[in-house]
């Protein structure tokens, strides 16, 4: 008789169940309390939840089965009394080669955790029935339970959840603050109070508008505008600060500036990624209305609800129309090889999962196979609000223009997608999914909206170009399933579901339950005036928290997409629930908030710490705010700044997307696509267009701007919670030898040269119009040395002038011979083409002087903030 039988007959039924009220072991209560729930949390996906697929043969759904051993562990898997020597430990631990579990690194259990196996098999390995574990976790169970819907296991839905994780989901706690206290520093002094550390003194003057400048417009402050703004903060900072704020947000480039955080986060492109990557030539006009709420100041809950469900609020208004284009921002095609319900549900689930994270800050696609491992979000919940979108079609839907939104461009970008669509017709059979490409461009210069309709699921073989919403919504098509799909596959329906939302916002935060509508209702509607409920513990608090971050680089809670358990907490929750009220009774107004953060003495802080040493010691994560926190400027700002410093930035606000200069290597790369290759990018003929503002330059999925990629703009697939800042050699070298940092530089030599103004002078004007101050005597000393070097080394050498292709061979294999053709393509918008100004068209003084400009470009003083 092995050992572990042995140990069966002498324990009896108190290892494998006995009675509710038999007296409780410590080996018991730990299995009920912490084994059981870490194996559903970290095993039973491999060794139990789907039997037919268990990983080794080794099955832990019971006892007598997790014995057996498997294929690798025989008897001495789990060996009662002996944890330190049972393998079931010994794989936790990772130091069985070849045998660590869980096998992903990041799984890994802790410490702690895999204290519990190990003494859980030293107390014997009891394993009490369902019943008796139930008992127990009632009767010794820590935390809190949480009422939601149906969960799919019973365990899960009797689970206990840690107190403070459960933050997100509690209603606003609005503590009362002293009368003529700022409630930002109430909150901030009284936490460095607290950890002992004293603030840093306020910001120098030029310090604070760049830092506002740049935080509420993203684009550097004039010289003349700093100049006056340090003689306003010389005499009261406070009204100083507050005035140049709201002049800052009374610019048409607030908007643009907080657009882009917003379209960050909704992952905006114009095109739609995948296999064909095809265009979508309207998508522009989502952009748009994000940067024209902004500026308005439209209420972040009629923000919300326009978006979610703005073709239900008032289907004949263009503006809402337009405003659902969030609905559709995600990557997205349907080819003739591909599966609709299949294709189907993968926007179902993107949708679901995109609105979760936005909004509510709730990735929920972890609870799509499985209840939530972390949260109180049952997959019931899942399929809940992704039956909200079951009734929810594709449509580019006829929208007038509005009154504000630019026409600029048109003609022009309607010739030259014209010619792209001749010259690839001319090509011959090869190039036909590039005919159909251009093709659908012509539609961005038509009153058309990338949006949705309400109605019935039409199946659609294969999705090119416009999709028009269908005459009769409810008359023909298909109802889809509002079912929980096992394990997440969609061939898979089990229980079906009501469209509805977070259970656990509803029960936790005490808000009134209402049922979503079925069948024909306005199922998005109704959960877009569920999440801009002022009652829903989350909305408020995440669109705060987002500006928040957006101000000081990271949120109060840590994590602007995740407030759930694996989020980072607030490292300040009175402060974000004060500010979540205050934002909601202040109207749901964004400027407001902007106008409340930029006046706190925390906003105005200087990023040097009088005691670096003790703000280290004591706060080294900098969590307190006792300093603010430098920041690189964005890939945008960056490319900006030096349009705006060299004269030749566009400040036109809205309208179709820009194409400006990329290194010409990347434009001409072949980029694949199903059938062949995606033809040449082509830049935008006039200097006018290619220079506008970055948010407006055109992104495509397949093809990224590499100079913004190198500075870590996002890509448009995933949501970004929060810009990264990585510093990689790339950078310095893009920074010193691209031809977009050359050509601002050039331009910005050309256009110092051409005020009337001494070397010292107008050497004083370039760190003016790069870094907001004067040269310092040693500085022009030195420049005024090297601007003489190089004007001399550039008589030298007389620059050619630079020839612009107008076709390239191009060589594809054809896919369904597998053999490779080759052919001449026609750049059509090089036949018009401006260039920006050139190196063979100025002087060697000129040249000479924008080797001192692009010292400046490349500064940590340019770069940064503080």
């Amino acid at each position: 008789m092995t050992h572990q039988k042995l140990w069966i007959v002498l324990a009896g039924a108190s290892l494998l169940g006995g009675s509710v009220d038999a007296e409780v072991s410590e080996g018991e209560k730990l299995f009920a309390l912490k084994v059981k729930p870490l194996f559903a949390e970290k095993c039973n996906a491999c060794h139990g939840d789907e039997p037919e697929k268990i990983k080794g043969d080794f099955d832990m759904r019971t006892r007598e089965s997790l014995l057996k051993g498997g294929d690798y562990f025989g008897d001495e898997v789990l060996m009662p009394g002996e944890g330190e020597k049972s393998f079931l430990y010994l794989t936790t631990t990772r130091t069985e080669e070849d045998y660590e579990m869980p096998p992903k690194e990041a799984d890994q259990l802790t410490e702690e955790q895999q204290w519990w196996i190990r003494d859980w098999i030293n107390a014997g390995a009891p394993w009490p029935d369902d019943e008796r574990v139930a008992f127990l976790q009632e009767k010794y169970a820590e935390g809190e339970k949480v009422s939601t819907s149906k969960a799919l296991t019973e365990d899960w839905q009797e689970r206990r959840y840690e107190g403070g994780k459960l933050w997100s989901y509690r209603p606003l706690q609005v503590s009362d603050l002293p009368e003529g206290r700022h409630p930002i520093d109430w909150f901030i002094d009284r936490k460095l109070k607290d950890a002992g550390l004293d603030p840093a003194p306020p910001a120098a003057a030029l310090e604070l508008v760049r830092r506002l400048s740049f935080g509420l417009t993203g684009l550097p402050p004039e010289p003349e505008e700093v100049k006056q703004f340090q003689a306003e903060y010389a005499r009261d900072p406070a009204a100083a600060v507050l005035g140049y704020g709201r002049e800052r947000m009374a610019s048409p480039h607030y908007g643009e500036q907080f657009g882009r955080h917003w379209l960050d986060v909704a992952r905006y492109a114009d095109s739609a990624g995948f296999a064909n990557d095809y265009a979508r030539p309207n998508a522009w006009r989502y952009r748009d209305y994000v940067v024209r709420s902004f500026n308005e100041d439209k209420p972040y809950s009629e923000f919300v609800r326009e978006q979610i469900a703005g073709d239900e609020i008032d289907p004949k208004n263009p503006e809402l129309l337009v405003a659902t284009g969030f609905l559709r921002m995600g990557p997205w095609e349907q080819t003739g090889m591909s599966v609709f319900k299949e294709t189907r549900q993968m926007w179902l689930d993107d949708v679901t999962d995109s609105v979760g994270q936005t909004f509510l800050a709730h990735a929920m696609q972890c609870a799509k196979c499985h209840d939530h491992k972390f949260d109180p979000v049952p997959t019931r919940d899942y399929y809940r609000m992704m039956a909200v979108f079951s009734t929810t079609q594709f449509a580019d839907r006829d929208a007038p223009f509005l009154g504000g939104e630019s026409k600029e461009g048109f003609a022009e970008r309607l010739s030259w997608t014209e010619s792209k669509v001749k010259y690839t017709e001319a090509m011959g059979a090869e190039t036909k999914k590039n005919v159909i490409r251009h093709k659908i461009e012509k539609d961005a210069v038509e009153p058309i909206a990338h949006a949705v309709y309400t109605g019935k699921t039409v199946h659609k073989k294969n999705v090119q170009g416009r999709q028009r919403m269908a005459p009769k919504p409810w008359a023909n098509g298909y109802f889809d399933e509002d079912a929980i799909l096992t394990g997440g596959d969609v061939y898979s329906p089990g229980d079906s579901v009501v469209p509805g939302a977070l259970s656990a916002a509803e029960s936790l935060a005490g808000m009134e339950v209402k049922p979503f509508p079925k069948g024909q209702g306005k199922r998005r509607l109704a959960l877009a005036d569920w999440i801009a409920d002022p009652k829903n513990p989350l909305t408020a608090r995440v669109m705060v928290n987002r500006v928040w971050s957006w101000h000081f680089g990271k949120g109060i809670a840590g994590n602007p997409n995740n407030f759930g358990g694996t989020g980072k907490p607030p490292t300040h929750p009175e402060l974000l629930d004060y500010l979540a009220n205050w934002f909601m009774e202040n109207d749901w107004s964004v400027k407001k908030l902007n106008e409340l953060i930029v006046s706190s003495a925390a906003f105005q802080r200087s990023s040097a710490h009088p005691d670096p040493e003790r703000e280290s010691e004591v706060d080294p994560k900098k969590e307190t705010y006792a300093s603010f926190l430098p920041r690189r400027l964005t890939a945008e700002e960056l490319r900006d700044a030096m349009l705006v410093a060299s004269g030749e930035w566009n400040p036109a606000v809205g309208g179709i997307p820009a194409r400006p200069d990329i290194n010409f290597e990347v434009a001409v790369q072949p980029r694949q696509i199903m059938g062949g290759t995606a033809t040449v990018y082509e830049p935008d003929p006039e200097p006018e267009q290619r220079n506008r503002r970055s948010l407006y330059a055109e992104r495509v999925r397949g093809l990224r701007d590499p100079f913004l990629e190198t500075f870590n703009q996002p890509g448009p697939d995933d949501s970004c919670e929060i810009r990264e800042t990585s510093t990689v050699a790339p950078q310095a070298l893009t920074l010193m030898n691209t031809e977009e940092v050359q050509d601002r530089a050039l331009a910005l030599a050309a256009r110092l040269l051409r005020e009337d103004a001494s070397d010292a002078q107008i050497l004083d004007r370039a760190f003016q119009r790069t870094l907001g101050r004067p040269a310092t005597d040693r500085e022009r000393e030195a420049c005024l040395a090297h601007w003489k070097q190089a004007s001399e080394e550039e008589s030298q050498n007389v620059p050619e002038p630079k020839e612009f292709v107008t076709e390239v061979e191009r060589t594809v294999r054809v896919e369904k011979t597998g053999e490779f053709t080759t052919f001449t393509e026609k750049l059509p918008a090089y036949e018009k083409y401006i260039p920006d100004l050139q190196r063979s068209d100025v002087d060697a003084r000129t040249r000479g002087l924008s080797h001192i400009c692009v010292v400046l470009f490349n500064l940590n003083e340019f770069s940064y903030l503080d």
